[in-house]
């Protein structure tokens, strides 16, 4: 694919937008390929890459642009100092001044700037992961968050082994491997097109991060048994759940937006899933919950969360979470777990999770419910990945870091009732 003035532009366009809305960035870049079909596959792929990366590393990219913090000079920023464009590369869209100032913005001692700044973290959020991290892994893990997350699939092993789905995927000229600690994942190079790939539409694949279908395993559903996915949302998790228990038994899957539990339907049709009960909950205190209370093998509580984990898809959560909505998710996140703990009978097991790096959203809500439910003890999580097979250094919480493991950061809490 060839740069162009016109791709430019539509970047130029787009990163206006995202940078003075309030709405996530994948909706966003989705609703602007919506009215501009006339972007082809590279195209959008071109275009997306940038405004993300951008995104991604905004701050280090505003300190190169001086006095004069736009969408081009940000972009032209990204291109030259990220992916290396020189300027006679971007000549079509550099007027003489800008050709100047790029030569400047090239120049900037990257090593010099505030900590902070040269992470491409804000202020408030470098200095909670201090208090967690050496400065060398902050450092690490900051590059990490840093790049594209890769493309990750999981085999519906209702449908498909994982060795014949490889086999398949190499054979239509698709670059793929087996991942490293997850037996159903397969992480492929690049980010092809897989909307209308024959295996993507008959079910026998589904798009999930390595990490993600860790949480399943932890969960560790058997065939027959009543189990919950207390905060289904699109259900990818309740998917993975469903394959784990052999579509036998009893799945719920619990949300309070009817419109995220609406995109479970046509994924769940191309699963042959026949156990999964998605129910619309008004709160967790529904009485839908409460006459189920007791009577459940396995609870899964991926709880809502800033999604600090996810900054390789989502860098934009870093520039829109503040300490004060951390503070409001980790409120929360406390209530939701003391009411699906409810559902958990005795013997059962009840996994915790977050997708965020923040103590305050992970170890300080176990912490808390644990001082008031001594009926729930923890197990290692470690242990229970590996009776299954699957060897990993995660500790007695999972914490699965980008830098570590490849995956989105993930935290999980393994607690039974006793």
């Amino acid at each position: 694919m060839r740069f162009s003035p016109a791709l430019f532009r539509h970047a130029e366009v787009l990163l206006s937008e995202l940078l003075r809305s309030a709405f996530p960035a994948d909706l966003v870049v989705s609703n602007y390929f919506r009215q501009h079909r006339e972007l082809g596959h590279a195209d959008r792929g071109f275009v997306a890459e940038i405004v993300f990366a951008v995104l991604r590393r905004k701050r280090s990219l505003s300190a190169r642009c001086a006095d004069e913090v736009t969408s081009r000079r940000l972009l032209l920023a990204a291109l030259a100092c990220l992916q290396g464009m020189n300027r006679r590369e971007l000549a079509v869209v550099l007027n003489e001044s800008e050709s100047k100032w790029l030569a400047h913005a090239k120049a900037v001692k990257v090593d010099g700037l505030p900590v902070a700044v040269r992470l491409d973290l804000p202020d408030w959020l470098y200095a909670l992961l201090t208090e967690q991290f050496s400065a060398e892994e902050i450092e690490r893990l900051a590059a990490g968050l840093n790049q594209p997350a890769p493309l990750d699939l999981r085999v519906n092993s209702l449908k498909a082994g994982r060795q014949d789905v490889l086999a398949r995927l190499l054979a239509d000229g698709l670059t793929a491997e087996a991942c490293p600690y997850s037996p159903l994942g397969i992480r492929l190079a690049g980010k092809p097109a897989l909307s209308k790939y024959r295996l993507f539409v008959d079910g026998s694949i589904e798009v999930q991060d390595e990490g993600s279908q860790l949480l399943g395993f932890l969960l560790q559903p058997r065939r027959g048994e009543m189990v919950a996915d207390f905060c289904a949302g699109a259900g990818g998790k309740t998917l993975l759940l469903g394959a784990l228990m052999r579509s036998q038994g009893r799945l719920y899957a619990f949300d309070v937006a009817e419109r995220r539990l609406a995109r479970l339907k046509p994924r769940l049709a191309r699963s042959g899933l026949s156990n999964v009960h998605p129910v619309r909950i008004d709160s967790e205190r529904d009485i839908k919950i409460r006459r189920l209370a007791g009577k459940l093998d396995r609870v899964l509580v991926d709880a809502p969360c800033s999604g600090l984990g996810t900054l390789r898809r989502n860098p934009d959560l870093k520039w829109r979470q503040t300490p004060g909505s951390i503070a409001e998710m980790s409120t929360k996140q406390a209530v939701i777990l003391a009411a699906a703990a409810t559902l958990v009978k005795p013997g059962g097991r009840l996994v915790y999770a977050t997708c965020s790096l923040l103590e305050a959203e992970n170890e300080e809500v176990v912490r808390s419910f644990l001082a008031g439910h001594p009926e729930f003890v923890t197990c290692s999580a470690q242990e229970v990945l590996a009776t299954q097979g699957i060897m990993i250094d995660c500790g007695e919480r999972l914490r699965l870091l980008p830098h570590r493991h490849g995956t989105d950061a993930f935290y999980a809490a393994v607690m039974e009732r006793k």
